[in-house]
This record gives C-alpha cells, sequence and structure tokens, in this order.
C-alpha cells in the first residue's frame, strides 16, 4: 500500500459541539464509507482570548435595534447608546427604528429614525425612487434557502440584495459607536481594540446565524482573519445573563403574593408595568446601569438545580430557553433546545393591515402601499402608538389617525369616500370620527392581538408539558413584546401560580444589557442542547429484499449501495460548550480530488435520502 493510502487510512475530524454554520459549498457528493466508531471527548479546550478595551453589544431586532457598550476595567457600568434623533409620542427612543433608506442610485442614505423621518417628508412623486425597508430581519427567518443572493423588497417594490441592507446597518452602528467611544476617551477609538456582540434568536437555523457574521465582515465590523472579535449571542440566553443581576427594586414581579415594588396583589397588571415605566422615565436621564459584582437578591433564592424559562419576546420572533443553575460559580446549562415561532408583535401589524383589507378592499391596499409607500408608513407608525397603549381595563377607544393621502386616494380609487367604506364594510367595532381617525373600541383592539398571543401562549403550554421544563421557579418575561399588559395577563392566566413570572424594568433593554455581560465573559453558558442531529452520509453493500428500492445509488461500478445516515450527535443531546467529537472513518478508496478532503463538511451535511419531514440540509 502507498504511503499516501497509508496515510489517509484513517481520517479524525474534530466537531466543535457549537460550530460556526456551514457555508454554502455545493454538494460534495458521497463518498463512500465504512462503519463508524464515534468516541466522545468530555474535555474543554481552553483558547486564548484576545485582548479589548471595551465590548459593544448591538441588539438588531426586527422592529428596532441599539447598541450599548462597556470597558473592559469597568465591567459593571454598561452604557447605552446616545439618545436617537426624532421619535414618535408615547414611545421610548432608547432604541431606534430598523428602519434603512436607499438613494435612488441604491447608496446608504440613513438608518433609523433619520432614515423614517427623511422618508415621510419626500414628495410622493420623488418617495417612490427611494428604496425604504423595515422589518427586514424576519426574511432570515422566514426563508428557506437562505443565501448570501437572497433579495428584499424595498417600500416601493423594488428588490435589493439582503447582504448589503445587513452590512449598511451594521456599517451604521459601528461608525456610532466608535464616535461615542472616541468622544469618552478623548481620541480615535481603534476598532481593533473592540469585541463586537450581535444579538441573534436562538431559533434561527444556522444559515441565518451565519448570515449575520457573513454581513459583519462585509461591513468592516469584524474580518475574517479575527473573527474571534465577534460573538453571535443567543437573544434568550442573554436576558438570562442580565437577570442573573436584578434587584427587587429593578423587576415587576406578577407571579406571587407578596409586594414588590409597592404593589400589592389585587393591583393589576397594567398598574405594575406603569409603575415600572414611572421609574425607568424617571432614571432615563442617566444612560449608565450600574450591574453590581454580585448576584442579585432574586436570583440568590435559586438553589442548585432550580429552573427557570426566559420567554424572549420580540418584534418577529417568540424565542424560549430553559435553564438550570449550576452553583457554585452559577453557570447555565441549558434544559431544553431553544423554541419558539414567528409570534412577535409584527404579527399585530399584520391583523391591523387584514382588517384594513376587510374595510377598504386587498387591491386598494396593495396598490396604496405601492402608489404612497410614505403615507403607509405614516399609518402603521399612527398605528404602533395605538397598539401600546391596548391594555385588559381599558375601556376608551383608540384613535388612529389615517394620513390625508389615505382619504384622498381612497376616494379616487372607489369613487366614494372612507365614511361609506365603513358604513358598508360591516365591521361594527371600528367607527368614522370627523377629525379624521378610525375609532376602535378596545375590543376590536384586543381582537387583533389575540391570533400572536394564542401561538405564545399555545406554545408555552406544550413547553411546559415536557419532562425537562418540570417545577419551574421562575419565568422571566423579557423584550419589547414583553411589556404588553395584554399578553402579560395572558401568561398569568396559563401558568395559574405555577411560576413566578418576573417582568424586568426597560425589558427593550434586557437583551441588550445581557449581550453585553455575555461579551465580557462568554464562559458563563456551559451545557446547551444540541438543535440537530448531525452525521455522516454512510453507502453500505445493498441487501435485496431487505434494503429499500427508494435508498439506493449506484456505485463507480454500477453496483447498487444503501445509504444510511450515520448519526454523530442527536437531536437535544446534551453538549458542553467546546466539547468535541472524534468521529473514525476509513476510506474505502481514495481519488486525489479527497486528498484535501475535510470530514467536517460532511458533518455539516444531512443527507437528501433521509425522512424529509424530520431532515434537512443545513
Amino acid at each position: 500500500m502507498s504511503d499516501r493510502h497509508t496515510a489517509t487510512d484513517n481520517i479524525i475530524a474534530d466537531v466543535m459541539a457549537n460550530p460556526s454554520p456551514a457555508k454554502s459549498m455545493g454538494d460534495p457528493g458521497i463518498t463512500p464509507l465504512s462503519p463508524s466508531h464515534i468516541q466522545h471527548t468530555n474535555t474543554e479546550q481552553v483558547q486564548s482570548e484576545p485582548l479589548f478595551e471595551v465590548v459593544v453589544a448591538i441588539d438588531f431586532g426586527t422592529t428596532s435595534s441599539g447598541y450599548a457598550y462597556a470597558f473592559i476595567k469597568e465591567p459593571e457600568c454598561i452604557h447605552t447608546m446616545r439618545r436617537w434623533e426624532g421619535g414618535d409620542p408615547g414611545v421610548s427612543n432608547q432604541k431606534t427604528p430598523t428602519t434603512i433608506l436607499l438613494t435612488p442610485d441604491r447608496k446608504f442614505h440613513s438608518f433609523g429614525y433619520a432614515a423614517r423621518d427623511f422618508y415621510h417628508d419626500l414628495d410622493p412623486s420623488e418617495s417612490k425612487h427611494w428604496l425604504y425597508l423595515e422589518k427586514f430581519k424576519m426574511k432570515l427567518h422566514t426563508t428557506a434557502n437562505l443565501s448570501i443572493d437572497t433579495d428584499l423588497h424595498a417600500a416601493n417594490g423594488k428588490r435589493v440584495k439582503a447582504l448589503d441592507i445587513f452590512a449598511y446597518a451594521l456599517a451604521f452602528f459601528k461608525e456610532q459607536a466608535l464616535k461615542e467611544l472616541s468622544d469618552q476617551t478623548g481620541g480615535e477609538f481603534d476598532n481593533n481594540n473592540v469585541r463586537w456582540v450581535i444579538t441573534v434568536p436562538a431559533i434561527w437555523k444556522m444559515p441565518a446565524k451565519q448570515f449575520m457574521r457573513e454581513a459583519a465582515y462585509k461591513s468592516g465590523l469584524v474580518s475574517r482573519e479575527n473573527p474571534e472579535q465577534l460573538i453571535i449571542a443567543l437573544e434568550p440566553e442573554a436576558a438570562s445573563i442580565y437577570c442573573r443581576k436584578l434587584r427587587l427594586h429593578q423587576m415587576v414581579d406578577l407571579g406571587t403574593q407578596a409586594t414588590h415594588n409597592g404593589l400589592s396583589p389585587t393591583e393589576n397588571v397594567g398598574s405594575g408595568m406603569a409603575q415600572a415605566k414611572e421609574h425607568v422615565r424617571r432614571n432615563r436621564q442617566s444612560r449608565t446601569f450600574l450591574v453590581e459584582n454580585v448576584i442579585g437578591e432574586l436570583w440568590s433564592e435559586l438553589e442548585e438545580g432550580d429552573r427557570y424559562v426566559v420567554v424572549d419576546c420580540g418584534g418577529g420572533t417568540v424565542d424560549l430557553t430553559v435553564h438550570q443553575i449550576r452553583l457554585p460559580e452559577g453557570h447555565l446549562k441549558e434544559l431544553y433546545k431553544a423554541s419558539g415561532g414567528p409570534y412577535g408583535s409584527i404579527g399585530i401589524d399584520y391583523e391591523f393591515e387584514k382588517l384594513l383589507c376587510k374595510i377598504f378592499g386587498q387591491d386598494f391596499i396593495d396598490q396604496f402601499k405601492v402608489k404612497r409607500p410614505a403615507a403607509w408608513v405614516d399609518l402603521m407608525i399612527a398605528f404602533e402608538s395605538r397598539k401600546r397603549a391596548a391594555a385588559p381595563e381599558r375601556t376608551n377607544p383608540l384613535n388612529i389617525n389615517l394620513p390625508f393621502s389615505f382619504i384622498d386616494y381612497y376616494k379616487k380609487f372607489r369613487g366614494h369616500s372612507v365614511e361609506h367604506a365603513l358604513r358598508k364594510s360591516n365591521v361594527d367595532f371600528v367607527k368614522w370620527s370627523s377629525q379624521g381617525m378610525l375609532r376602535m373600541n378596545p375590543d376590536a383592539m384586543n381582537t387583533l392581538f389575540k391570533p400572536t398571543i394564542d401561538h405564545i401562549i399555545q406554545h408555552l403550554f406544550e413547553l411546559f408539558e415536557k419532562p425537562e421544563v418540570s417545577n419551574i421557579k421562575f419565568l422571566f418575561l423579557v423584550g419589547g413584546f414583553a411589556e404588553s399588559s395584554l399578553l402579560q395577563q395572558a401568561v398569568q392566566n396559563m401558568l395559574q401560580g405555577r411560576s413566578r413570572i418576573i417582568i424586568p424594568h426597560d425589558v427593550g433593554l434586557t437583551i441588550l444589557k445581557g449581550a453585553v455581560l455575555f461579551g465580557l465573559d462568554p464562559s458563563i453558558i456551559k451545557v446547551r442542547r444540541s438543535p440537530l442531529t448531525y452525521g455522516v452520509g454512510v453507502l453500505n453493500r445493498f441487501v435485496e429484499g431487505l434494503d429499500s428500492e427508494e435508498q439506493f445509488v449506484l456505485n463507480r461500478k454500477n453496483n447498487k449501495r444503501h445509504q444510511q445516515l450515520d448519526k454523530t450527535q442527536e437531536d437535544t443531546d446534551q453538549v458542553k460548550v467546546s466539547q468535541s467529537l472524534s468521529l473514525v472513518k476509513r476510506l474505502i478508496h481514495m481519488t486525489p480530488e479527497l486528498q484535501s478532503f475535510h470530514l467536517h463538511w460532511l458533518l455539516l451535511f444531512i443527507l437528501e435520502f433521509c425522512n424529509k419531514d424530520i431532515l434537512f440540509e443545513v
């Protein structure tokens, strides 16, 4: 046997428990392999961490985004971003809308409030040439075959590369953060001294997470030569890390009969959050949050093995993670793989759009969005402020201003007035006001919330039925949507006192602050659950009458071979962070093109012949 064949008799590939997602590599083909022997090792690999001066976390949300940072030498001080110019009445501007505006020649113009306000002020005839995008993050969750060539649609219907848009957004935050750091330190701050953290939903598939890393490379946030400068943090994990630090005065406790923050057991959910918001408003002049170098009073109640759930309710998705505390270090162990779905607050926006279609017609709404895109944005902004005012105890109507261009365009489109359309629509809970407003009674708004909240409650119910999710001590409700008292009440009714429901003050910044803490100490998460089953395609001798005719291929000699998946990691297996798996394979034959073959490519490739109901390519 030649030296070449001797050297390649055994190929050993180490696959990390939390590998970076595979890039699109085309079809590497299926190499005939003999049955495998899997060796599991529990040794934790210690990697030398580069030294950074500051950690900057970017919470890239579906509806709003922002950044926060902490200097390595002052880890107890988390600074949130500067106040954004612009804003909406009754809506906090501690973040900025995830909106981006490109010029007619597709150059970056602005992001956030600046993009939205500039677009709003454009003449209607001019605005249709500009590319305005919002809520585009959901594309990464909903696209089945996500790639670097995936497109997004702007408000005017034009297509633009998703990678370009995400890169523009990250470059914007890089510029803003570095400028603020330079002002803080009195000199130009070097990007090489920054460890960046980007938050993503835990339920995202690997290609979506890798897409964010590719966007970071393209934006200049980090380089491919220094990938460890960027950490992709899971949103519910970040929230969990921050909740460890909570003091009693920094939260609302909805799940206990004891008095907290001045709340008695008879006070309702809405009044509790009202007090929390007032506390936040009084302290909002300071952008620095002090995080004590000890665990919070709430966390001190946890004992070894105690379990809790983090429910991250964002604009686009809802993420649920189950953690168990490990003492004495306080490390976290994931008990059940992250779950959830597209149940974020934008689902309420879609219900509102469906209501408008029912009243004014699908054809009109479709045309109005294309012909008057800026006015459509105005209408949804008006709805957003009213959406935030919805509450279980509300009795007075919610008024939504209709843009003049909506009223005018509808009359030209239909030949009759908006008021006439409302009378003929048989939608009793929406009335017309002579001041140019839609008047929605509280039941109407609650109806818009119901489908989204029902999805969340159903998922929570199914999660709590799992054996791994028994005896839950706390449920942390975080994310911007967690401010909704309608959602809070629904969660309370579902749990019926089984767990204490904790809502941090300023829930919209919980993930952001937790992401900074995670960047300061990534080792806090010790054990995760494998989200997928990984394996290698194996070709065995085909046995007539025993093997399925649907699962055979012809080898190079036109002999039948049976395909099967040789599993290396089962779905839901517990895996230590940095744990490796050693996989030993023997190649039946070696061809020149396989001399530099990397086996870990195969480990991230689940074969098409497997049951497509449960397995797919990653």
